[in-house]
């Protein structure tokens, strides 16, 4: 009698396979299948050699196709050994998603181009795992291009151009994959791409998705993409990130870039970045971004909440807001004090900002270390701290996600491999 455990399909199409959860032999939960790896050779059969999936921490470690007795609707099933070193992709290796979907390529009966769209692969008698099929679709037809072109599918070696350039690939199947992810996910994902993959999917994404993941670029990587861009674009993305994130940028790159970048940027938007870039980068000024929620004391609560509602606005600067006098661009009037949401949301929506201030809350200088800010925010358990000039006007505000980033090393991204290795070792120990 067959064993179902080593049964697999006769056929897997990868896009499909995409997200699919793996499992150990005793049913938990490894990771999630983010991609699979194959070997393109100028003879012979493309062969896939192992999976890419996700473990806990966002890593993405390499998964031999080897250690896979199962793949089924809704499952890998494999031996249960992982090695948790972070997957680096070698230069003879290639990634379905990342790099085939959506390529170019000729088919050899003369017939014209093709586009892939999806990428089969089977099991042999040897049980190794070859790609068998590609799942093609011809150029759009009709007057305006609207009709799209037929699919079939095709084996490898009737088609020319597999292994081609990165430029015969498209974004279109490898955004999909990121469609709804966080900004740090996108990130992630965006910082394991090559530089010129980076570019073909930044072209795609709209000035705000790229700048919310721009922001949690490590510095270098942030640079070398806004390096690659277009002057204008990249300086339409730093116009949508946040003031304190865009000078952090800004003073990353070449002088004469970055010049050009101001000079090319909205003159409000260039105006806050040029203040933020005189204060030291671990002062309150350096921290501090200059669009937190201010508003009048004769603001009611529900303008409040109303802002506090906006998706521009970071979480941790949607938890309070700065009351001043006008006017209420930063520098301002004379602050008064603090809102913060979780009172308003026990107010009654007329009432007036102004009658429920928190006025004993200390405030921190421009020039003021990330230490002093550290421990404010800290002692009053708060998500942001007003910054004040010495005539007390409120210059901006310093969240805590911007402190812990400029705590954490510079490798932080990598330091948090090294943690859930040790929780991962310990586990195994235990």
């Amino acid at each position: 009698m067959e064993n179902t455990k080593t049964r697999s399909p006769l056929r897997v199409f990868v896009a499909r396979l995409v997200g699919t959860t793996v499992f150990d032999p005793l049913g938990d939960a490894v990771g999630k299948v983010h991609d699979v790896v194959v070997l393109i050779r100028l003879r012979g059969q493309p062969r896939a050699v192992g999976m890419v999936i996700e473990v806990a921490g966002r890593r993405r470690v390499f998964l031999p196709l080897s250690r896979v007795t199962a793949i089924e609707p809704g499952a890998v099933i494999t031996t249960g050994l992982v090695n948790i070193r972070r997957f680096e992709k070698r230069r003879v290796e290639t990634l379905v998603v990342g790099e085939l979907l959506d390529r170019v390529v000729t088919l050899r009966d003369g017939s014209g181009q093709v586009t892939i769209r999806d990428v089969a692969i089977e099991r042999d008698r040897g049980m190794d795992w070859k790609v068998t099929r590609l799942f093609v679709q011809r150029g759009s037809s009709g007057p305006l291009g609207l009709r799209r072109g037929e699919t079939f599918t095709v084996r490898p070696d009737e088609v020319t151009g597999l292994a081609g350039s990165a430029d015969q690939q498209g974004a279109t199947a490898l955004l999909a994959t990121m469609e709804g992810l966080k900004p740090a996910d996108l990130a992630d994902v965006l910082s394991d791409l090559p530089l010129a993959r980076q570019l073909e999917v930044a072209a795609e994404l709209s000035d705000e998705r790229l700048a919310d993941a721009a922001e949690e670029l490590s510095d270098d990587d942030a640079v070398a993409l806004l390096s690659g861009l277009d002057a204008a674009r990249a300086a339409d993305v730093l116009d949508a990130m946040q003031p304190d994130d865009a000078a952090d940028l800004v003073s990353a790159l070449p002088e004469s870039m970055a010049s050009q970048l101001l000079d090319l940027m909205e003159p409000e938007e260039a105006e806050d970045v040029r203040r933020l870039l005189v204060y030291d980068e671990y002062t309150a000024g350096g921290l501090m971004t200059t669009e937190p929620i201010i508003l009048p004391p004769e603001a009611t609560v529900a303008t409040f909440l109303a802002q506090a509602r906006k998706a521009e606005v970071p979480p941790a600067l949607a938890a309070v807001a700065f009351v001043c006098r006008p006017p209420l661009e930063s520098p301002t009037g004379r602050f008064l004090g603090m809102v913060h949401l979780q009172r308003a949301l026990r107010e009654r929506p007329q009432q007036l900002l102004g009658s429920v201030l928190d006025k004993d809350l200390e405030s921190v200088h421009a020039n003021d270390s990330i230490g002093t800010v550290t421990r404010l925010l800290a002692t009053y358990n708060l998500t942001a701290l007003p910054v004040l000039d010495d005539a007390g006007r409120l210059l901006g505000a310093v969240s805590v996600d911007d402190v812990l980033d400029h705590l954490m090393p510079d490798d932080w991204r990598e330091a948090d491999d090294a943690i859930t290795d040790e929780m991962i070792e310990r586990s195994a120990n235990a």
